[in-house]
């Protein structure tokens, strides 16, 4: 009878112990904001973001977690609050959060650690898990994707006319490879409106005055973003 009863007890034991193990290790697989999407690829959970050669994986949007990822940045944009971390935007769902796309308008501080820079009429825009931003005052501002057929994934030439004429730029402010090469485009297209000269598109026959004066505009208009011309 006491052997009975001893191995009633152990088979008791064991049973509660399968169930504590079965419970704690489902419990640990899913605990919240550990993001167990990171570790293994679940299609149903993530997505793999290959436009402009991203190549970084993003959880799915629509899915909840329960803490949000430490340091989320919070934003705040008609009235509702959102949450960016990393390239992922979140929103508070009852006591819980889901993965969302952000509303166009909202500004965060700054960039998610990974981007990819692209070219809109020669403007930097900033993508990231089908995401664009543009710089606004002191952060970057989501916008609305632009048009496949206007965006490139390289800076535009810069503008110069004959070999002789090539202007290089020097900036004085710490200004980021993507912001010069914007200024540096915007100041050609005023240095055009101001003179009826675009070199870019051909340069025989410009007479030498109106070269000269391309040339001015374009320096004057670098100078006054902050450039040194020479």
């Amino acid at each position: 009878m006491t052997a009975f009863n001893d191995g009633w007890r152990r088979a008791l034991c064991a049973a509660a112990l399968l169930a504590f193990t079965t419970a704690t290790g489902s419990a640990f697989a899913t605990r919240p904001g550990e993001h167990e999407w990171r570790g293994e690829h679940h299609p149903s959970r993530e997505w793999h973001d290959t436009r402009y050669h991203h190549d970084h994986y993003y959880p799915a949007r629509g899915i909840f977690i329960d803490v949000l990822p430490p340091h989320a940045v919070v934003a705040v944009h008609g009235g509702v609050r959102f949450f960016f971390s990393a390239g992922v935007w979140y929103r508070p769902e009852g006591p819980r959060y889901v993965v969302v796309a952000p509303p166009v308008g909202v500004v965060v501080p700054a960039l998610p650690p990974y981007y990819t820079t692209v070219y809109v009429r020669g403007a930097p825009y900033y993508y990231a898990n089908d995401v664009y931003y543009v710089p606004s005052g002191a952060g970057y501002m989501v916008v609305d994707p632009p048009p496949a057929n206007v965006v490139i994934e390289q800076p535009a030439p810069p503008p110069q006319t004959a070999a002789g004429d090539q202007v290089f730029i020097y900036p004085r402010q710490g200004q980021s490879p993507e912001q010069q090469a914007s200024d540096r485009y915007a100041c050609h297209q005023w240095a055009v409106s101001q003179t009826g000269v675009d070199p870019t598109l051909s340069s025989a026959g410009i007479p030498p005055q109106k070269r000269a004066d391309y040339q001015r505009a374009l320096g004057a208009c670098l100078d006054g973003r902050g450039y040194t011309v020479r």
